[in-house]
């Protein structure tokens, strides 16, 4: 197996940078991996993600397998299903959500959503892509449908509508709206881990299902769980810019 990277003539990258636009993963994740000392230029473990690096002059290892030219950017919105993990390290014999894609050797997920939460997911080898949408000076809206056990009552929605401590910062939703009974959805734009289920738990609300619909722009619709389906330029640039 050879990595592949982008070569831009004698052009000088960040090392975080040019991974990331190589597809090896999402820039934060590229510094992850440089941090933990899995990254070679020419034969010198480097842990400093702002290293400059060109591809004419210099060798890239990661986990000791030579980085060399371009590959093919794909793009996938999932619609997962309950009790996988997103993540590329199998914890045991656990499910991962790269188990739904028959060719996963580069993907990783943008973003995460935790094991039992189900729904819109994108998954992809282009780093740069990752990192626009999950930084958060993108301020991408994520959309979820929260089932719960009780009744949704006006005072519930007042207390989800004051947000929650989370991560040490009081995060409040961008919206929140009744459905039906049992049913609300919840827009948010921080993206901290478990945000949804926090803000529900400080209203006393005990979730039975939650689904992620909407990402940016672009809504799950009626893909079946499980399933997956290539997005188009015209899906990837409503992500980005319809709020």
């Amino acid at each position: 197996m050879v990595y592949s990277i982008l070569s831009s003539h004698m052009e000088s990258k960040r090392l975080s940078k040019a991974l990331a636009a190589a597809g090896i993963a999402s820039r934060r994740a590229c510094e992850e991996i440089i941090f933990a000392g899995r990254v070679k230029v020419n034969g010198q473990v480097t842990k400093v993600p702002q290293t400059p690096v060109n591809w004419q002059m210099d060798r890239i290892h990661v986990d000791e397998v030579l980085v060399t030219s371009e590959q093919k950017k794909v793009y996938y919105m999932l619609n997962k299903p309950p009790g996988y993990l997103c993540t590329n390290a199998r914890p045991g014999k656990k499910p991962i959500v790269l188990d739904l894609f028959p060719d996963s050797e580069r993907l990783f997920t943008v973003g995460r959503l935790d094991r039992d939460t189900t729904g819109l997911l994108l998954v992809t080898n282009d780093g740069h892509f990752a990192n626009e949408v999950i930084h958060p000076s993108s301020n991408i809206i994520k959309e979820y449908l929260v089932k719960t056990l009780q009744e949704i009552e006006g005072h519930h929605l007042e207390t989800l509508a004051e947000g929650a401590r989370v991560d040490n910062k009081w995060v409040k939703p961008v919206s929140v709206t009744k459905v039906r009974r049992g049913n609300f959805k919840i827009c948010v734009k921080e993206g901290k881990k478990h945000e949804v289920r926090i803000l529900a738990e400080r209203a006393k609300l005990k979730i039975v299902e939650l689904t992620r619909i909407r990402i940016g722009g672009l809504v799950l619709a009626q893909l079946p769980l499980g399933e997956y389906r290539t997005l188009s330029a015209q899906d990837r640039d409503c992500i980005l810019t319809a709020q």
